[in-house]
């Protein structure tokens, strides 16, 4: 699975399968900073072109490095709102 930020392609910022001709986040990583993932609701109902794509809340790496856009967080954390987390949800970046 992965997510296309390729913004020349008709799948720009949706759900794919690979293979998968052009530019794409892969969703498995060695590093496991995907083996929990939510889609932010930003840019997708309409998709504008180079306005932003594989936008996450995922999990963080042991470093709690920065991510390329996402929010990422502990496992502990994650599996805690997890449960709190419905389609009604917002999430408020301050």
């Amino acid at each position: 699975m992965g997510w296309c930020d390729d913004p020349r392609s008709k799948k720009y910022n949706t759900l794919i399968t690979f293979p998968f001709k052009n530019g794409a986040e892969h969703l498995y990583l060695k590093k496991n900073i995907y083996d929990l993932v939510l889609v932010i609701n930003y840019n997708t109902n309409p998709v504008f072109k180079n306005k932003g794509s594989a936008i996450f809340l995922h999990l963080t790496n042991k470093n709690f490095s920065p991510t390329k856009g996402c929010i990422a967080i502990s496992k502990k954390y994650f599996l805690r709102i997890l449960p709190l987390i419905n389609e009604k949800t917002k999430l408020l970046i301050v």
